[in-house]
């Protein structure tokens, strides 16, 4: 087994790419679904708790999630110009 990978089950899942967690904000078409990431730093001069969001185009091939849901995603191959993501699995379904 490799280094960067870990057993689960039968086959090998990649654990050296990065993999967020957001939240559904819209179904853009079939495979195709836009997630909103949102992280919290500390302000290197001033200290204070600053909140930055960003929106990713992400391949659901499945078409599982829907909007309100909290979704892992992974990075992967490039699907087209914006879209370099896809869909690990649903955490939380939304209300």
């Amino acid at each position: 087994m490799s280094e960067g990978a870990v057993e689960i089950g039968a086959g090998l899942r990649r654990s050296n790419r990065r993999s967020l967690v957001g939240v559904v904000k819209a179904a853009v078409s079939a495979k195709t679904i836009q997630v909103l990431v949102t992280r919290e730093f500390k302000h290197p001069k001033y200290e204070k708790r600053v909140r930055r969001s960003k929106k990713y185009a992400v391949h659901d091939e499945k078409g599982e999630a829907r909007m309100g849901d909290a979704v892992e995603i992974m990075e992967a191959r490039r699907f087209s110009k914006t879209k370099n993501w896809r869909l690990v699995g649903v955490l939380k379904r939304g209300e």
